[in-house]
């Protein structure tokens, strides 16, 4: 049974948002149209998503020099085991599809840190003979959604990270959303949202 994973990484819902309410499209779309697969719809603003910090670095230091799990402290237990359940989750699923709003040129925090938990060496990427990164994750597909106020075409550097990050792990099917320049073009920003709701429509059936 195939498994998709939807990331969403947006405080708010498809009532505001603009990339949600396409993200939205796609999902009603692909439930239509792939009845049987298994769908795991997440949003990182209502979940805690733990940062690299201090706990975490500690805690793989002490967990490679032979600590058992159960002897590091409770919040380094904690935060161990809300990492490794975002790195099993991209793992476990076959298709994932990533949605962001573009802030600052950049992705939303909560997506970065998502993005820490799936780059993890020897279990997305390892190092071959030579120090070269290989991925290990080439088995998936990755659709990426993303509204701009502007106009990019995806050159601006939150796609472009996301984009340089998926290949390092190995993702080579990697395919783009972008319904922007509505803050741009505010007259025409229902024609242009319109616009990327149907492609989502569309996507959804063939992902």
């Amino acid at each position: 049974m195939t498994k998709l994973l939807v990331v969403r990484a947006h405080p708010l819902d498809g009532e505001i948002s603009r990339s949600m309410q396409v993200t939205n499209a796609f999902v009603k779309s692909y439930i239509e149209s792939h009845s049987e697969d298994t769908i795991e719809d997440i949003n990182l603003y209502d979940l805690a998503v733990p940062d690299i910090d201090r706990d975490l670095l500690q805690a793989w230091s002490e967990l490679g020099s032979g600590t058992a799990f159960d002897e590091l402290s409770e919040v380094k237990q904690q935060k161990i085991t809300l990492f490794n359940g975002y790195t099993d989750g991209f793992l476990n699923a076959d298709k994932v599809v990533i949605a962001n709003p573009l802030w600052n040129l950049n992705v939303p925090a909560r997506l970065k840190a998502w993005v820490d938990t799936i780059t993890v060496g020897g279990k997305t990427f390892k190092y071959n003979e030579k120090g070269e990164a290989v991925g290990l994750a080439g088995d998936k597909k990755v659709l990426h959604i993303q509204a701009n106020g502007g106009v990019y075409g995806g050159k601006d550097p939150a796609n472009q990270y996301l984009k340089t990050i998926l290949n390092y792990i190995g993702i080579t099917d990697f395919q783009e959303l972008f319904v922007e320049g509505m803050d741009y073009a505010p007259d025409k920003a229902a024609d242009i949202m319109a616009e990327g709701i149907e492609k989502a429509t569309a996507l959804g059936k063939t992902f």
